[in-house]
């Protein structure tokens, strides 16, 4: 079952690109206590979401953070290496970068994406979500484009 408003996000441990690589993150301690944005990309490296839906983020991340939120975070079911080395491309450091590496959040909040046709495998579908400690307040899923996980509609939610 998909996530919808008013559910509490699961605790899933993933990955994260730490000063000495990849470490572990808990999905319920990075939501715990704080108002957070999320959003998902079916890859890093991947055309539309390194030319239309991360460099929206990186342009109003001060305007986000401004409105209240205390982190912003991307994930990709990709590895942490490559997640790290994404940030850096689309210089957005100013995010916690997620790696669901197994797909196991994706999973546990009913987002999956066979991707396998095009031979990406298992993906996340591309969406974006508001969290205030841990319960859902927005989550915007795209079946294409970016009109529901753009910067410009998370900033209009908060």
């Amino acid at each position: 079952m998909t996530l919808t408003v008013g559910d509490k996000i699961p605790d899933v441990t993933i990955k994260t690109n730490g000063p000495d690589g990849p470490q572990d993150i808990s999905t319920g301690e990075l939501f715990a206590g704080k108002r957070v944005v999320l959003f998902t990309v079916p890859g890093a490296f991947t055309p539309g979401c390194s030319n239309t839906h991360m460099p929206g983020f990186v342009v109003k991340a001060d305007e986000i953070l401004a409105k209240g939120i205390d982190t912003i975070a991307c994930m990709a079911v990709n590895d942490a290496f490559v997640m790290g080395a994404w940030q850096q491309d689309q210089n957005a450091q100013a995010f916690t970068m997620l790696a669901d590496g197994n797909a196991d959040f994706t999973k546990a909040i009913g987002t999956e994406l066979d991707a396998s046709g095009g031979g990406m495998g298992m993906r996340s579908k591309r969406f974006a979500l508001i969290a205030n400690d841990g319960v859902v307040e927005y989550i915007g899923i795209d079946a294409k484009g970016v009109e529901k996980s753009s910067a410009e509609t998370v900033l209009a939610q908060l």
